[in-house]
C-alpha cells in the first residue's frame, strides 16, 4: 500500500475509482484518509466506504440484487433447473454522495447531481 500511495503522490491523478477487492475492503479507512488528505475525488465500489467518509458510490442496488437471488433460490428449491434460469444483470442502480467528504476536499457537487442522488450523506 505504501508503494501505491507514493506513486499516487508522484503522479497526482485528478481522481480515482476504487474497484472492489478484499484487499481494498480491508484497507478502505486508510484509502479514504489518503483521498481526503490528498484532496482527491474518489468513487468506491460499495456504499460502505462512502458511509465511512468516502466521497461517492455509483453502482448496483445490492438490496434489489439480493431480492433477485431469493427469487432464484425459490425457483430452484421448487424444482427449476439452474441451467434453465436466465442470467440477469442489475437493473436498479444507486448514487450515494457524502457531502462531508466533498467539503473536506473542496469539491462542490452541482445541485442537479445532488437531486439525482438516491442518498446524500450530510
Amino acid at each position: 500500500m505504501e508503494k501505491v500511495i507514493a506513486a499516487l503522490n508522484k503522479q497526482r491523478p485528478d481522481a480515482f475509482d476504487l474497484l472492489g477487492s478484499v484487499i481494498f475492503t480491508s484497507l478502505h479507512k486508510r484509502i479514504i484518509g489518503f483521498a481526503i488528505q490528498s484532496r482527491l475525488p474518489a468513487m468506491y465500489s460499495s456504499k460502505g466506504p462512502v458511509e465511512a467518509g468516502g466521497l461517492m458510490y455509483y453502482g448496483p442496488d445490492m438490496v434489489a440484487g439480493y431480492r433477485r437471488v431469493a427469487y432464484y433460490i425459490d425457483k430452484i428449491l421448487k424444482g427449476t433447473k439452474p441451467a434453465d434460469l436466465p442470467v440477469e444483470q442489475p437493473t436498479k442502480f444507486e448514487l450515494v454522495i457524502n457531502l462531508k467528504a466533498a467539503k473536506q476536499i473542496g469539491l462542490t457537487i452541482p445541485p442537479n447531481v445532488l437531486a439525482r442522488a438516491d442518498r446524500v450523506i450530510k
